[in-house]
């Protein structure tokens, strides 16, 4: 049996093929293994919606090349919320969003079957430890939809495992001596952890519920952090905090929001906004700003901006300053961002990971100084103040990594091959 590992993201995905002892992550554009979560709707192509849509990074790139079409991104994002159940407008066509969801899990089968040169009916999903915060209910619902969608593309046999518990199977390929980890996977939209027992001499068991002594998740991750930098460092020249003429009100919040959040921002594009924002800059104490506001709206720009966020953010993973490029909304606008401004913003969410990290340790019954390794993966386990906040929970464990962008996806391949195996 052919079975495969699937690594479903928020801001990128993988999926790899088992056959027999060699797993190996299928090549999803070119030679590359890794491809953005993202599909873009072509509506200058007239006919059926499956010809005009693109994934990855050819989908971005359409996006950026100004084509006339709707960009989605963060989809994973939406499974655990009431979007799910929403239509996104292509054109005069209505598509239900857990289609969008199935067209690209869809793609992604199809590149593991040509991969593989055989159908594949079997996957290892990979999940997060929460898709939704305290609401049980909600969570097991999202898993039901990321089930449903997984069984109408042609998976018969679908088994969901914890992203952090397959990242372990991955990390534990390289140890030599058994080892008490705690596994964090910062991802673009949660954050999980796993306390668990690894080694050479516990390879290739197919049971391992012993090994694992207790996970956590909390739905926070990269997408977060890009909504705070882009809230704190370019939504103020876009009018966030000014005032209106009158009794000196601010301006409306909302819409900032939304457009800062990569889930939401083609929500921002209706006549009813643009009809409001064009009240709002007449009656503003900084109309230039308002206006950069709506021609952000009319034009369609927002995720350009989230995608030009997004590059300050990881910038300032190695640098202690990065200018935000806005020059698609006005010529020679430049945001500066530094690194202490935006670890100033996400500083309450980078102490909800100490928290959540803390607790998973406590919930193995240990405490900090009994973790040997802090393994991180994750695209968002690279910001300094994320490393920092979770070294914390355990202060004395050497810190180690991996394939950031696909650990996860190369434990569950791994795992793929145990089930096929068993």
């Amino acid at each position: 049996m052919i079975a495969c590992g699937l690594d479903f993201g928020t801001s990128n995905s993988a999926i790899g093929v088992a056959r027999g002892n060699a797993p190996a992550l299928a090549p999803l554009e070119g030679d590359r293994t890794l491809m953005p979560s993202a599909v873009f709707f072509d509506l200058e192509t007239r006919g059926p919606i499956e010809r005009t849509v693109l994934f990855g990074s050819e989908a971005i790139a359409a996006h950026v090349g100004q084509a006339e079409g709707r960009l989605m991104r963060a989809l994973k994002s939406i499974l655990g919320s009431p979007l799910i159940d929403e239509e996104t407008l292509l054109g005069k066509r209505k598509l239900p969003l857990r289609d969008v969801v199935e067209m690209f899990v869809r793609h992604l089968k199809r590149k593991a079957e040509a991969f593989a040169g055989h159908d594949i009916t079997s996957v290892v999903h990979g999940r997060p430890v929460r898709f939704v915060d305290g609401d049980d209910e909600a969570d097991a619902r999202a898993q039901g939809v990321l089930e449903d969608i997984a069984r109408r593309v042609g998976f018969r046999d679908v088994a969901f495992v914890y992203e952090p518990i397959a990242a372990a199977h991955h990390y534990e390929q390289t140890v030599e001596a058994e080892e008490l980890v705690l596994i964090a996977d910062i991802g673009g939209g949660t954050s999980d952890f796993s306390v668990i027992r690894i080694g050479p001499q516990r390879r290739g068991k197919a049971d391992r519920s012993s090994d694992v002594l207790a996970n956590s998740g909390i739905r926070i991750g990269g997408t977060d952090f890009d909504a705070l930098l882009s809230l704190a460092a370019v939504m103020p020249l876009l009018g966030l905090g000014s005032l209106l003429v009158e009794k000196d009100l601010p301006m409306p919040k909302a819409l900032y929001h939304e457009l800062a959040a990569w889930p939401t921002i083609n929500l921002a594009y209706t006549y009813k906004n643009e009809r409001a924002l064009g009240e709002l800059v007449a009656q503003a104490r900084e109309p230039e700003k308002v206006g950069r506001l709506l021609t952000l709206v009319r034009q369609r720009l927002g995720h350009r901006l989230a995608f030009a966020v997004e590059e300050a953010k990881m910038a300032l993973s190695d640098a202690d300053c990065a200018a935000i490029d806005l020059a698609f909304l006005e010529q020679g606008l430049t945001v500066p961002a530094s690194r202490d401004g935006f670890e100033s913003a996400i500083r309450r969410q980078t102490h909800r990971l100490y928290r959540t990290a803390r607790a998973c340790v406590a919930a193995a019954g240990l405490t900090g100084d009994a973790i040997d390794t802090i393994f991180l993966t994750g695209g968002s386990s690279r910001v300094p103040a994320v490393r920092a906040a979770i070294a914390r929970a355990a202060p004395t464990a050497r810190i180690a990594t991996g394939s950031d962008f696909l650990s996860v996806a190369l434990g569950l391949t791994y795992m793929a091959g145990l089930l096929a195996r068993a």
